[in-house]
């Protein structure tokens, strides 16, 4: 089914019929989920891996980096090239590169092996999720892309969660190998299914942009490596690196700053409401992954919870946001995205103060409801600010506001969970409750950021 690139309003698409659409959303979710499941699963094996493979630990982290720097640094050339050729073009590619490279990373015999083929799977990974948004777009009509997005968000907060539980599950019956073998049939599943079910579309067939591409990966990979190298306290290689990526940001804002559909969409953030939803978007991931980060030690060091109660309690926070993020979605169909994640930023900012005042002294309820509602208010946040994001960008330009999307999730991630490295190297692993405060202040901030789209004009 494909769809003109000549109209850039949402509203004339009515998606794809009820049985197809169905199929098509199953293998996005399966080839989402793996993308997600793999930027954490390699986590809770790298000792494991390191020992087995005899390589030094320092060396071992570059199993997890090649996968993200890889993502990072090709988020917004794929989605540029969604746009060009469709994206269907780039998405089922992807997905066979995906299928391949978890299969090398599963018979590496070496640690440059593995690292190797950690990148080539990232590659892949980058192209499922820049292209994610826009393939949900594409599959539901627009009187129900609200909880297409709410459904689409629950996958993405699961998968993400279960990251760690799933891996210690398959180490305890299993060698690590299999933690990316088990990506090859489902990764199978979904590119039969894809193939079949998932819609076509035609690109504007502008001519490929090298240079911006070039600049767009090194700007995002050194500014997010750099970032998280600095949070270490390894001044002599982050510092240099964030320099570097500050002037190729410089010379590519300078470069696409009035070209039409450019790699780095900034013509889409002239858009104010985009705009803020974007906002938004990168404030609230960076409290998120404060809070997730920071939380386990804190649970663990401060209140005293072994590490399967501190699972079991942290579980809490995606399950709420899968009980509301599909109703956030349903509701965004009918009310404003700027009040509704402003509730629920505000609900998150409130759960994230209360979590920074337990102490040892507290039982397992006062818990339980504090992570509940963090993640109630940002499930609740989530639905409606995609939806913005997605119906604000003309249909033509659905690759680049993925990209934002997965973007703005990315940086925020990397900013929070850089905050809590670099809290932790100066201030010790007792300054949990203070960053849980800080993240607060973040998510109140977002808040204001989505409080502030009731004053501009909402999308069509």
């Amino acid at each position: 089914m494909p769809e003109s690139t000549s109209n850039p309003h949402p509203g004339a698409h009515d998606g794809l019929p009820r049985p197809r659409r169905y199929w098509a959303v199953l293998a996005i979710w399966l080839a989402i989920s793996m993308a997600v499941l793999d930027s954490s699963i390699a986590n809770i094996a790298l000792p494991t891996i390191a020992a087995e493979l005899r390589a030094p630990a320092a060396l071992s982290i570059w199993v997890i980096n090649a996968y993200q720097l890889a993502i990072t640094a090709l988020l917004l050339p794929l989605s540029a090239l969604g746009d060009r050729i469709g994206y269907r073009r780039v998405y089922l590619p992807g997905l066979g590169i995906f299928i391949a490279g978890s299969a090398a990373c599963a018979l590496s015999n070496s640690l440059a092996t593995l690292i190797a083929a950690r990148m080539f799977q990232g590659i892949g990974a980058a192209a499922i999720m820049s292209m994610n948004a826009a393939m949900v777009r594409a599959t539901y009509p627009q009187a129900t892309l609200g909880r297409g997005i709410g459904y689409n968000a629950l996958v993405l907060s699961m998968s993400s969660a279960a990251g760690p539980s799933i891996a210690a599950l398959v180490l305890s019956a299993a060698s690590w190998p299999w933690l990316f073998l088990i990506n090859v049939p489902i990764g199978l599943a979904s590119l039969l299914i894809g193939r079949k079910a998932l819609p076509a579309s035609q690109g504007h067939g502008r001519k490929p942009d090298y240079p911006a591409a070039v600049l767009s990966a090194v700007t995002l990979g050194t500014l997010v490596f750099g970032g998280e190298t600095l949070s270490r306290g390894e001044v002599g290689t982050g510092a240099p690196l964030l320099l570097v990526g500050l002037a190729t940001g410089y010379v590519l804002v300078r470069r696409e700053w009035h070209r039409e559909a450019p790699l780095l969409p900034l013509d889409l953030l002239r858009i104010p409401v985009l705009a803020l939803s974007m906002a938004t978007s990168v404030t609230t991931f960076a409290a998120q992954m404060c809070a997730l980060v920071s939380l386990p030690f804190l649970l663990q060091s401060v209140l005293g919870r072994t590490v399967a109660e501190s699972g079991l309690l942290l579980t809490l926070w995606p399950l709420a946001v899968g009980v509301t993020a599909p109703l956030a979605g349903r509701l965004a169909e009918r009310h404003h995205a700027g009040a509704l994640g402003g509730i629920g930023l505000l609900l998150f900012s409130t759960g994230l103060v209360a979590l920074s005042f337990l102490d040892k002294d507290m039982g397992t309820a006062d818990i339980v409801w504090r992570m509940a509602l963090c993640g109630a208010g940002f499930g609740f946040f989530q639905s409606p600010n995609n939806k913005t994001i997605l119906l604000t960008a003309p249909r033509h330009r659905s690759g680049a506001a993925g990209g934002m999307l997965a973007t703005a999730r990315l940086l925020g991630q990397t900013t929070g969970a850089a905050a809590v490295a670099a809290a932790f190297h100066w201030l010790g692993i007792g300054s949990g409750p203070l960053l849980l405060r800080a993240a607060a202040v973040a998510a109140a901030m977002a808040a204001a950021f989505s409080l502030l789209r009731l004053r501009v004009s909402a999308p069509a």
